[in-house]
């Protein structure tokens, strides 16, 4: 073998193993954030809530049967859920015949602050007022925080941080099994 091949193989080896090294730290960093977040194995069934929405309707899990929901755990003044919001809205206009997307603010100071959120970023799902009550029932440890829950209110998926359309179409199609 000639010294260029050899030189070749190893390159090949040595981004082979950074490859695998990522994708181990890649997932360790996901395992360690949601460790703490509901079980995801359909033997948990959505906690149970009466919340507001921004209109004045008293809102249940009840309400959400049927198909499959994301329900999305936000904070008017977080970052990471401003820049995500735009992908939330694109996903609804897409799926939303399919699939219910309910947003529940939490960590809010007045109401107006849920609803200025609400406006400036155009989004015409449902968003209920949540409580400390609700962020611990869902064990939301920050936000973004959000479960898909299959048609019969089982959780089936979990995640924390940004998300894209891609990643809740993924998950609200082929990761869950009513």
């Amino acid at each position: 073998m000639s010294k260029g091949n050899a030189r070749h193989r190893a390159t090949r080896l040595t981004i082979g193993l950074e490859i695998v090294l990522a994708l181990v730290i890649f997932s360790s960093i996901y395992a360690w954030r949601t460790k703490d977040l509901l079980a995801t194995d359909g033997s948990v069934q959505a906690p149970y809530f009466e919340l507001i929405d921004l209109d004045g309707h008293v809102r249940t899990l009840e309400d959400f049967r049927g198909k499959p929901t994301i329900l999305y755990f936000f904070a008017p003044w977080c970052a990471v859920c401003n820049a995500s919001a735009h992908q939330l809205r694109w996903f609804d206009n897409w799926f939303g015949k399919d699939v219910n997307l309910v947003m529940i603010a939490l960590d809010y100071g007045e109401a107006r602050e849920v609803q200025e959120f609400r406006e400036s970023h155009e989004l015409q799902v449902p968003i209920l007022y949540g409580n400390g009550r609700t962020a611990i029932d869902f064990q939301v440890p920050g936000y973004p925080t959000y479960y898909i829950l299959d048609g019969s209110g089982r959780v089936r998926s979990k995640d924390f941080g940004y998300t894209t359309v891609v990643g809740l179409a993924w998950r609200t199609t082929v990761g869950i099994r009513n």
